[in-house]
């Protein structure tokens, strides 16, 4: 069977533009962080709960927590007034509530630190941190040094940048 010349440059055209699609070239690497809870939901958690990530990596969020919703969002004050833990040079976001199996995901270009929470759990502690790049990197940002905004129980469940950059992850099971 002979193609013809056109339907050859058209498949070939429609390849190219697949190919150089602009989401895929941005495409950067992909980690995922689960969103869980005890059967009879007494605790609940990221897993991981600390995260070391390239600039430009894009982050899945996952609930596998049948018995509960969950969001992650970004502290910042865009995103219900909060106080930023996040680079300046980041885009804020919020998950909205995902039922168990749903998902979001966000690309994190801007090096730095970004702490982010479940809202309706909080103040349960059910927080984490993702840690992009490494200090001296171009406009790394360091962790905040806020203490007003969150709960103590919020601070001591955050794990430490160092930690975080040593062990790539931190998983729930590794909180003291």
């Amino acid at each position: 069977m002979m193609v013809s010349r056109r339907a050859f440059l058209t498949l070939g055209g429609g390849a190219l533009a697949t190919l150089s699609s602009p989401a895929l070239l941005r495409a950067g690497p992909r980690e995922q962080i689960e969103m869980k809870g005890t059967a009879r939901g007494e605790r609940i958690w990221f897993a991981p709960r600390g995260l070391a990530v390239a600039p430009g990596s894009t982050v899945r969020f996952v609930n596998r927590d049948p018995g509960n919703s969950h969001t992650a969002t970004a502290y910042h004050p865009e995103v219900y007034g909060r106080t930023r833990r996040i680079p300046a040079a980041a885009a804020p976001w919020d998950s909205d509530f995902l039922l168990p199996d749903e998902s979001f995901e966000v690309t994190l270009t801007a090096p730095g630190v970004y702490d982010y929470y479940c809202i309706p759990h909080e103040m349960a502690a059910m927080v984490g941190r993702i840690v992009v790049g490494a200090p001296g990197d171009a406009g790394w940002e360091g962790p905040s040094a806020d203490a007003e905004d969150v709960s103590p129980e919020v601070l001591a469940a955050l794990p430490g940048v160092e930690e975080i950059l040593a062990n790539g992850r931190i998983e729930e099971e590794d909180r003291a």
